[in-house]
């Protein structure tokens, strides 16, 4: 703790220049500074030599958690968000198809409007999904600044924008994985200086780092989408990114920092788990998982309801029963529609009703004569 406090902000160093991006991201690079020296100093505190590699990259690890655990609202809300847009898919086909073909200005406005209006009946949109990316993308271009300024801060002696002191700058700059790779150090670098053991390092963390963002974006179209959600358009572009986003990092990974590619590999770990326990206990109504789900319970007589609540299967069949009994009452309730018939056939069915007419009032009329007869009768007796 005495480390914490001793720990104070020391400025960057500027050329006379207003940097943007530097304003905007201090916040941030001052929170990444502290969580990482918050974690420092509680691995420190347990034994880990202070300089060693293996305590930052621990840090680095406490940052993930730190940052992922606060991500969790935002991740339940990205999961509700992305059922309701399933839900009103079929709406929106609807609305696509109505203005199909149709190119002109008023027509494309309507169609926003409409698809807008769906958008606010349901409370949601298609950025709410992408929510926590959105949000931690900002914190990863912040360490990424960070590490990137360790070099420049080291050299000249200084410490960062928070906590990360002049002398835990120095360490964070000394400091090696395994002691031959630093975590300042991106992979063009290590080729640069001949360093095959960091090389190999590097290579083997971005590798990682594609494969594990390319496995959990496979997972989520394959099991855990409905057959109405792969007709859409949604699915097709989820399809080309499963694709494209793994070269876009193939190029971009060269140049992060090991720092950096430990955060993001160890962030997608954190993602495939939570993917993995929302797939499993969570899963889009209709879907591959979501069936899977159903035989689990049903191998250990469990069921789900209405609510969605996992319940005996007993309970689940007499909800099922009341729901059918229920649905049954109300058809029976139900006017019966009269089927349309033909203007021919109507026709006929006119004069079929008019040639009954006359044949029931001659009947009437005779028992009326019957009845007034029988009276006559009646009265000369």
């Amino acid at each position: 703790m005495d480390l914490l406090l001793a720990s104070t902000p020391t400025p960057a160093p500027t050329d006379g220049g207003f940097d943007l991006i530097g304003t905007i991201l201090w916040p941030l690079k001052w929170a990444v500074e502290a969580v990482l020296v918050a974690w420092h100093w509680l691995f420190t505190a347990i034994g880990l030599p202070p300089a060693d590699g293996i305590t930052w990259v621990l840090s680095i690890v406490g940052l993930v958690i730190v940052v992922r655990s606060a991500l969790i609202p935002l991740f339940v809300k990205q999961i509700k968000s992305q059922r309701k847009m399933m839900e009103i898919a079929p709406e929106l086909r609807k609305v696509q198809e109505k203005y199909k073909g149709k190119r002109d200005q008023l027509s494309r406005e309507a169609m926003s409007r409409e698809t807008m209006a769906l958008y606010k009946k349901h409370g949601t949109t298609p950025v709410s999904s992408c929510l926590p990316l959105l949000v931690q993308m900002p914190i990863f271009f912040a360490l990424f600044s960070v590490l990137n300024d360790v070099t420049k801060h080291a050299n000249a002696g200084i410490g960062g924008v928070g906590l990360l002191s002049a002398e835990l700058t120095q360490e964070f700059y000394n400091a090696k994985l395994f002691g031959v790779a630093s975590l300042h150090e991106t992979l063009i670098d290590a080729v640069n200086t001949g360093n095959t053991a960091a090389i190999a390092i590097l290579a083997t963390l971005v590798v990682l780092m594609i494969a594990s963002q390319f496995f959990t974006q496979l997972q989520i179209i394959s099991k855990n989408l409905s057959p109405e959600a792969k007709t859409g358009q949604a699915y097709q572009m989820q399809k080309i990114m499963l694709w494209v986003l793994p070269f876009a990092f193939v190029f971009s990974g060269v140049f992060f920092p090991l720092g950096v590619v430990i955060y993001w590999f160890v962030s997608n770990l954190w993602t495939m788990g939570q993917q993995f326990l929302v797939i499993r206990e969570m899963p889009t109504p209709g879907s591959e998982a979501a069936k899977e789900r159903e035989e689990r319970l049903a191998r250990k007589g469990k069921a789900i309801d209405s609510s969605g609540k996992v319940v005996p299967m007993e309970k689940y069949l007499a909800e099922q029963k009341r729901l059918y009994e229920e649905a049954e009452r109300a058809r029976a309730a139900t006017p019966k529609r009269q089927q349309p018939v033909s203007k021919q056939r109507a026709k006929k069915q006119a004069q079929q009703k008019q040639q009954k007419q006359p044949g029931q009032k001659q009947g009437g009329s005779a028992a009326a004569v019957g009845d007034s007869d029988s009276g006559g009768s009646d009265s000369a007796s």
